[in-house]
């Protein structure tokens, strides 16, 4: 058996997902679960883009001490330096530096000859190396890049101290037979390839990132970039869940092992969905709602009689548990306390807890069951509800079977009172638009989505509203059986997003 590093960019690349802005706290506890989740290295961000990504990259850098930490950084010195000053509190530090080598990035992008792009990426290498000792080396583009070439600029960096190739399918272009033999072809011609790590980082534009990577570990790839839930720009990265589980079920065909911890996985994909905002769809393999479910009468009968029939793995190996009933009216804190650990809420503070065990009595007198996943929502919710900000005090709606409604709101900050009252077509528009009157602010909507956290007619509703300010966008998301207090609620939460950036 072979190892294969995994390598999670979620905090760099998957926030460049659109949408989705992370302060240094939600980085941390990503990378704190990513830490529990065995990765073997995690990329916290580009440091030189702002200082918030650099003190991000800083504080991780100062707090995980398992993984390898690595920051991105162009070919250039000042990207480098500012990489370096972020990791270099790591037990395991790396700088990861990258240029274009494909013909079209070199022309449009860098108006650079082949020769300079080959001088600038021995020289940023070697100055790199001068300050780190690990050292991970990316030609962006590379699928599009000329084989003689990339092979040469392989060759120059191991030369001036790379300690890992990253061979990264940028746009998504490639297909697995040409990947495969992409990554085969650096094995067989690029002599001093022994000394160097292979990597691969594959984006999902034609849906081939998982397949591509999976065919590089065949070919002789040893590392893996990928992302929780595939975030990541455009269509995003190879998803970590199905990359680890694609190995893990198919042992017999990669041969590969790694040190992911494949109970952690669920509970991973939801921290990441409930900070970013960004759901997972049903139909996702591995972490979708649907991953497990047997609607054809047949197939759950196979399943019921043996569930090798219809399940090629066990949602418990990914540490789901569906949704069995769990706890009532008369269970006790310490029951609860007990069931958040189980569904792995373990660091969580007192405070939050007391206050989400209230929430649970509270929802055990208006839901008959609840659900591990209600429990799980419930939990989530506290977490979201930031301890500076505005915190709604009540709300009202007026409405009738015409299209138009009124609300009036009220909303604190620290001793202050904020009230409004505004129209809107139909109850939720005119709760926003009370929001925002209170609040002196004029804010655009850009999505709206509400979904049922389970099934029945008591189930809770998920909220989760997209905003935009400033030309950025800020998500917020919220739990509750009433679903127009979840989407007030979930409006201020991303509101306080916005404070926070201020």
């Amino acid at each position: 058996m072979k190892g294969v590093y995994i390598f999670d960019t979620t905090l760099r690349d998957g926030e460049q997902t659109p949408g989705v802005n992370l302060n240094k706290i939600e980085k941390l506890e990503i990378a704190k679960q990513l830490e529990k989740l065995g990765v073997d290295v995690i990329e916290v961000g580009f440091p030189v883009t702002s200082s918030g990504d650099f003190e991000a990259v800083k504080l991780i850098a100062q707090s995980i001490k398992g993984p390898v930490i690595t920051a991105l950084a162009r070919a250039v010195k000042s990207d480098i330096d500012t990489a370096w000053e972020a990791i270099k509190y790591s037990e395991k530090p790396r700088i990861h530096t990258f240029i274009a080598t494909s013909e079209i990035h070199m022309k449009y992008k860098l108006n650079m000859t082949r020769e300079e792009v080959l001088n600038k990426a021995a020289e940023m290498v070697a100055y790199a190396k001068g300050l780190c000792r690990d050292i991970e080396f990316s030609p962006e583009d590379a699928t599009r890049t000329d084989v003689e070439f990339l092979y040469s600029i392989i060759e120059t960096v191991i030369d001036a101290g790379a300690t890992v190739i990253n061979i990264p399918d940028t746009v998504g272009y490639s297909t697995p037979k040409e990947f495969g033999g992409l990554i085969a072809g650096i094995k067989k011609n690029v002599k001093n390839i022994d000394r160097a790590i292979i990597s691969v980082h594959c984006h999902n534009d034609l849906g081939l990132a998982v397949a591509n990577s999976l065919m590089a570990i065949e070919n002789g790839a040893a590392q893996i970039e990928c992302a929780v839930n595939g975030l990541g720009e455009r269509a995003g990265n190879a998803a970590l869940e199905e990359v680890v589980m694609g190995l893990k079920t198919r042992r017999d065909c990669f041969g590969a092992t790694n040190h992911i911890i494949s109970e952690n996985i669920y509970n991973t994909s939801l921290l990441v969905k409930r900070l970013t905002g960004v759901d997972v769809q049903h139909n996702k393999a591995i972490v979708g709602a649907n991953a497990f479910a047997h609607e054809s009468g047949i197939h759950q009968h196979g399943v019921l009689n043996f569930s090798g029939t219809y399940e090629i793995m066990t949602p418990e190996s990914i540490g789901l548990n569906r949704n069995s009933i769990v706890l009532g009216k008369h269970s006790g804190n310490h029951a609860f306390r007990q069931r958040i650990k189980d569904l792995g809420f373990e660091n969580i503070s007192e405070e939050a807890e007391n206050k989400a065990f209230k929430k649970f009595k509270e929802l055990t007198d208006r839901k008959k069951e609840i659900y591990d996943e209600d429990i799980k929502a419930l939990i989530n919710d506290e977490l979201l509800i930031s301890e500076e900000g505005y915190n709604l005090q009540y709300f009202h709606i007026s409405s009738d079977s015409k299209p138009s409604a009124v609300s009036r709101v009220k909303l604190t900050l620290e001793d202050k009172s904020f009230e409004g009252e505004a129209n809107g077509d139909g109850p939720v528009d005119a709760l926003f638009n009370a929001i925002e009157k209170a609040l002196g602010m004029d804010l655009c909507l850009k999505d709206y989505s509400l979904k049922s956290i389970t099934h029945g007619r008591d189930a809770m509703g998920e909220v989760l509203v997209r905003i935009e300010n400033q030309d950025k966008i800020y998500t917020g998301r919220a739990v509750s059986t009433d679903v127009i207090e979840a989407s007030a609620k979930a409006y201020v939460n991303a509101i306080n997003k916005i404070l926070e950036k201020i």
